[in-house]
């Protein structure tokens, strides 16, 4: 999708940020709606899982509408509506065909604005978190996981799963909520990005129409304080009596505003995307060490990581540990070759285009990147950015971040023994 020709951005008076993407391909309409400030990162640690738990219940209920009465207008008009919570945004998702779209983003408004957060649905969706939380711990890759994030985020939300934590989940209230949206729920916060088969002036109108009489409360909204993190790597460890152990090496990695960060995007994809990458190939199919290997970096408005990960037979860890670490060292020791960074590009980039097929992707894309910040234009800086990285670009990056790694280790207490 060729942006420029088809995409359009305009802030309303009130402050809210619309995105529309014209795609007539089909009669449907697809649509993200972002607040910018919101999201985990600003749960206080006391109210861990505060944006999950909000994103659950505010769709069951607002001052007119109640939890079957959304539901069944929502099933009528065979759309689909939905909150959810990340670290860094929080956001309502709607998809509809386009005759419908007036009615689904009428009920989409009034879920915003006045929710009722019904005390019987919050306390259904503790519990239901909570099993969540649960069934987390009896899963070795989660808990591998959750053991990283602590170690290399202390005191910091993303430590933390988007649902919260055993503790705080039980201590949060109504009021918690009410409070949460008054803070955040706000025309200025809000970014409305809409893909499909619309026309730019009736829809402007309409969005007038439905959030032009929001108007912006007089204090400005909180930004969270968040501790300074510096890497001092670690080794940690949760014996358990499974089948494989599993090994992530955690190094703290570039947000996605840094210089950095499409550098680090390629040695991800280098090193762990699919089946063609460098750790499947080298430590799966030439050495037969690992059941499954990876490599992941999330896309971050903070400090990200970049998570090297394998799970394999218990008596191989300590090979299997060595096998990654000198996956890493390699790309600070040796720049890859023109084919190898070739390879990587074309990749990464094809990939990249993919995940723009659908209206549903394409909001929000462009949503977000404006949610965190960066601009609709980042689609094509980025693309830019990947195509410009050398090799020597690649090695300095993997110098800078790839050096000591936070280890996390699951397994039977037998072969953890050296690392207990």
């Amino acid at each position: 999708m060729r942006h420029h020709q088809s995409l359009h951005r305009v802030v309303l008076a009130n402050g809210i940020t619309v995105i529309l993407a014209e795609n007539s391909a089909a009669e449907l309409i697809a649509g993200r709606i972002f607040l910018k400030k919101a999201g985990s990162s600003w749960d206080s640690p006391s109210k861990a899982g505060l944006s999950h738990l909000l994103a659950t219940v505010i769709t069951k209920g607002t001052q007119h509408l109640s939890s079957l009465d959304i539901a069944e207008a929502v099933e009528s008009l065979g759309a689909s509506l939905g909150a959810d919570a990340a670290s860094d945004y929080w956001l309502i998702n709607l998809k509809t065909v386009t005759a419908d779209f007036p009615d689904i983003l009428a009920l989409a408004a009034e879920i915003l604005r006045y929710p009722s957060f019904p005390e019987m649905e919050i306390e259904l969706e503790k519990r239901l978190t909570l099993q969540s939380l649960q069934s987390q711990r009896e899963q070795p890759f989660n808990v591998a996981f959750q053991q990283l994030r602590q170690a290399m985020y202390p005191e910091h939300p993303y430590g933390l799963s988007v649902l919260g934590k055993e503790e705080t989940i039980p201590l949060l209230h109504r009021q918690d909520l009410v409070d949460y949206h008054q803070a955040y729920f706000r025309p200025d916060n809000l970014v409305i990005s809409l893909a499909g088969c619309l026309e730019i002036e009736p829809m402007l109108q309409l969005l007038e129409d439905t959030f032009g009489d929001w108007t912006i409360p007089s204090q400005s909204v909180l930004t969270p304080t968040l501790p300074p993190l510096k890497a001092r790597p670690y080794c940690s460890t949760t014996p358990q009596s499974t089948q494989q152990a599993i090994i992530m090496l955690g190094y703290l990695g570039a947000g996605v505003t840094s210089e950095d960060y499409a550098a680090l995007k390629l040695l991800n994809t280098y090193l762990g995307n699919g089946l063609s990458s460098r750790l499947f190939v080298e430590l799966r199919e030439k050495r037969g060490l690992a059941y499954d290997v990876s490599a992941f970096y999330p896309t971050r408005l903070g400090v990200s990581q970049f998570v090297l990960y394998m799970g394999t037979a218990p008596d191989n860890t300590t090979t299997a540990i060595e096998g990654l670490r000198a996956e890493a060292d390699r790309l600070c020791d040796h720049p890859l070759s023109e084919a190898e960074l070739t390879t990587a590009k074309n990749k990464l980039l094809g990939q990249y285009a993919l995940g723009k097929q659908t209206n549903g992707e394409i909001a929000h894309l462009f949503g977000w990147y404006e949610a965190l910040g960066l601009g609709i234009a980042f689609d094509s800086l980025f693309q830019e950015q990947i195509s410009q990285v050398t090799s020597a670009d690649a090695q300095r990056v993997a110098q800078t971040y790839l050096q000591d790694p936070y280890l996390s280790l699951v397994g039977p207490r037998e072969v953890l023994g050296q690392y207990l």
